[in-house]
């Protein structure tokens, strides 16, 4: 069994932000040459996380409306008030969606629905560079 780490670098827009990673995940994983096991992929901070959606131009402006309507961003929040940075909001979102997913492996593939990537949501209210660490465990 061996565990391999590696890391994106991702330069994003914020708020939000919806970036299909997906082809970068998989070329980590062909390029560590194992077959079997489970992936993790995890985004480093607290305004911004990793999901799996279809990802096409409809459901993406969807997917916004949702994360605006459930946590609107003009709302007032208490982290707003004691930090003053205005990015309560990024942070609820975040903690909604969460910072990982694990993806089982198999025959070197990702084991994912034929619709289904594997996105980076920058929740925050400025660009920023994310670390998205991507962690496999397998043979």
């Amino acid at each position: 069994m061996k565990i391999i780490t590696k890391h994106l670098s991702i330069d994003t827009k914020g708020d939000p932000d919806l970036i299909d990673i997906t082809p970068k995940v998989a070329d980590i994983l062909a390029k560590s040459g194992l077959k079997h096991g489970s992936l993790t992929v995890f985004v480093v901070g607290s305004t911004a996380a990793i999901t799996t959606f279809e990802y096409e131009p409809g459901l993406v402006k969807d997917v916004r409306m949702l994360y605006e309507k459930l946590i609107p961003r003009k709302a007032g929040y208490a982290h707003d008030a004691t930090w003053g940075d205005a990015n309560g909001f990024s942070h609820l979102r975040a903690l909604l969606q969460g910072p990982s997913i694990v993806i089982p492996f198999e025959n070197g593939e990702l084991t994912l629905g034929t619709w289904q990537q594997v996105v980076l949501a920058d929740f925050d209210n400025r660009p920023r560079k994310r670390d998205v660490v991507v962690q496999m465990i397998g043979e």
